[in-house]
């Protein structure tokens, strides 16, 4: 008998046992759609992560500076942050000082608590924070400590519900500032304390308003993506040279947070595939034992097909391709199961969906790992076959 009619065959066998083909085959069904769904999860959360992180600006370099201990108030002056810029031109682009509070907004009878940027002309580019109305900060701005004022959407809605707010005056703090601009949005979703619950005022202002002129954090944009080990090598070995040791002052850029993330949840990609793949253990092991009861079934029929002449490798063969066509009808079944959930598993979540193309491997080895679970499993029952004395088989009832 050739493969073509083993095969034949199994197809023949799973179709007259409807019910019990599909039941042994919802262990690998499960398990490959979990498989897949979990992985698929995890990728779209680091594709989600990326995203914010390069959303946050082109280049991006943070600075940030220990406040120090009882007594101590480490800080960078503005001297220095523009010193660290004009020393390194070929590999730093622009740098923004970062004066970060808690303010009140308040416009009429309306009130809102929000976060406080103060920071120059040149955060719109560093953060690729646009305006969708109005104007950012100018260099003016900055020089003449304006009272002015960029605001999220979120501040917008608190404060001005659906009403223009360009050229509106509030309240932060108690003191009066224009609005001279209304950031686009960032989150798909508005929300207190998210990236568009924000008040951006001339960083020459902030330290006023909040009566404190240490600057504990700037940003800094290099000049292309080559340059970015170098610059920040840059601003370490100047803080270095300013404080005497690095315990006191942290730089991180965009390219080591997104290794970062990419090491931790790579790891749980393969926590979450090994949890998910003990289904398809359990799903083989139930292919075995349904195997098993097939083989017992089908005793006189392997006898008749012996006595006449068929070889222990045929049916050796048949059995085994009657498992693994099995176990590979449950990959299929579970790789649309689980391409399908994880789209709506995304839609449902706010999460970017992956792509066909990223989710390749996961399918194909999920689909590969199912077939040699269906022929692990079935080969002891496929050797009992083959095994069977003809005459004993003959004799079964």
């Amino acid at each position: 008998m050739n493969i073509f009619m083993s095969f034949k065959m199994a197809l023949q066998s799973i179709w007259g046992a409807k019910v019990r083909s599909f039941l042994t085959m919802l262990g690998i069904i499960i398990g490959v759609a979990a498989v897949i769904v979990l992985v698929n999860m995890v990728t779209a959360t680091t594709l989600e992560m990326r995203w914010q992180l390069e959303s946050m600006g082109t280049n991006l370099i943070n600075v940030s500076i220990s406040r120090g201990g009882w007594g101590q108030t480490r800080s960078v002056s503005i001297a220095d942050i523009e010193k660290i810029a004009s020393d390194n031109e070929d590999t730093i682009d622009t740098v923004t000082p970062i004066v970060q509070s808690r303010g009140v907004a308040k416009y009429g009878s309306s009130n809102t608590t929000s976060t406080l940027y103060g920071v120059n002309e040149h955060y719109s580019t560093i953060r690729n924070r646009a305006v969708s109305s109005g104007r950012f900060l100018t260099e003016s701005d900055v020089s003449n400590r304006a009272s002015v004022v960029i605001i999220g959407e979120y501040v917008r809605s608190e404060l001005f519900g659906t009403q223009n707010p360009i050229g509106q005056q509030i309240k932060i703090n108690n003191e009066v500032f224009n609005v001279v601009g209304l950031l686009k949005q960032k989150s798909s979703s508005l929300s207190q304390g998210g990236e568009d619950d924000c008040l951006i005022i001339p960083y020459s202002r902030a330290t006023r308003l909040i009566r404190n002129t240490n600057i504990n954090s700037f940003a800094v944009s290099a000049n292309g993506a080559d340059n970015m080990t170098a610059a920040t090598t840059a601003i370490e070995s100047f803080l270095y040279k300013k404080f005497k040791s690095d315990n006191y002052y942290t730089v991180s850029n965009q390219a080591d947070q997104i290794d970062t993330i990419d090491d931790a949840l790579g790891s749980m990609t393969l926590l979450m595939a090994g949890i998910a793949g003990i289904s398809l253990v359990v799903g083989g092991i139930g292919i075995m034992n349904i195997m098993l009861v097939t083989v017992t079934e089908r005793t006189r029929e392997i006898g008749i097909r012996k006595a006449i002449g068929a070889k222990t490798r045929t049916i050796l063969v048949q059995f085994l391709i009657e498992s693994a066509v099995v176990s590979c009808m449950g990959g299929i079944a579970g790789i649309v199961l689980g391409v399908g959930g994880s789209y709506f598993t995304c839609k449902a979540m706010g999460m970017p969906s992956v792509p066909i193309s990223q989710q390749t491997g996961v399918i194909m080895g999920s689909f590969l790992f199912s077939a040699a679970i269906g022929i692990f499993f079935g080969l002891y029952p496929a050797r009992k076959a083959a095994r069977l004395n003809p005459i004993e088989a003959l004799r079964f009832e």
